[in-house]
């Protein structure tokens, strides 16, 4: 397993999303992803799945010194007070003292980025929480958080695959020293049919997911692929063993549109 690096977490390359996994599904795959070697687990509070991605942490048998765990603010919960009642309240469903990553989901114009980035910050010292950080954030919203943050954050979660060109918030991390996660790292699926992908693929004896993980990897971005499938399992995670050409590198990055978003602006609330 390769790591993204970032004011001192250290974040595993490849990890298990869990959007839309529910119930004995959740705990299932939850489980066998750690037997099969993945090390990072990400959750929210909004997937309502906390309890059964603790229920698999503990059936795995990993030690969990050995799991990096993110869960994530939702936006109703982002006044101070709130923020710490519902990240306590976080902890009982995943029965665990603290997670590794604790990040604000959605920016949220109706509370003062300054007060919820100190009570995220006041989280961390209280000992909930060993890192913390922001997803879904533009550039000049990273550029506010850092300034804002009295404890160093340490990434931003975006949408990030081939078809979406986040070149800018990239370099606005690289710049801030924030690391970079990528949520629908394989465009939910939509790869398997791109032939670019499959001709770079086969040359490699890949899958065309696998050479979307890799594009990521190889950029220095941590990914989190998310499948209800325990068969994929071991092929997202089968990363490790092969390198992409600068030419393959470019001729992915190429594939980017401005159609390319996947991500339903309805279901949070609008950036600024």
């Amino acid at each position: 397993m390769l790591f993204v690096e970032a004011n001192g977490a250290r974040i595993p390359a490849i990890g298990l999303g869990t959007w839309e996994l529910e119930g004995r599904t959740c705990a299932r795959v939850v489980e066998q992803a750690l037997r099969l070697g993945y090390r990072h687990i990400d959750t929210a509070q909004v997937y309502d799945n906390e309890r059964e991605v603790g229920d698999g942490m503990r059936a795995s048998g990993v030690r969990r010194d050995d799991v990096f765990l993110t869960t994530k603010v939702w936006t109703n919960h982002f006044a101070p007070h709130d923020l710490e009642r519902s990240v306590k309240e976080s902890l009982a469903r995943l029965r665990l003292p603290s997670v590794d990553l604790l990040l604000l989901h959605w920016p949220n114009s109706h509370v003062p980025l300054a007060e919820t980035l100190g009570a995220l910050s006041h989280a961390k010292r209280m000992g909930l929480t060993r890192h913390i950080g922001v997803s879904n954030f533009t550039v000049a919203l990273i550029e506010q958080a850092v300034a804002l943050s009295s404890e160093p954050l340490v990434c931003n979660q975006v949408e990030f695959h081939p078809y979406l060109d986040q070149a800018k918030v990239r370099a606005a991390c690289d710049q801030n020293g924030l690391a970079l996660v990528a949520y629908s790292p394989i465009a939910k699926g939509r790869i398997k049919s791109d032939q670019m992908l499959g001709l770079i693929g086969r040359a490699h004896r890949k899958t065309p997911a696998q050479v979307c993980l890799r594009w990521l990897v190889q950029q220095n971005v941590a990914a989190i692929p998310r499948t209800s499938r325990v068969e994929r399992l071991s092929e997202n995670i089968d990363i490790f063993d092969f390198e992409l050409s600068d030419d393959e590198m470019a001729q992915i990055a190429a594939l980017a549109n401005p159609k390319g978003r996947l991500t339903d602006f309805g279901f949070a609330p609008k950036w600024d």
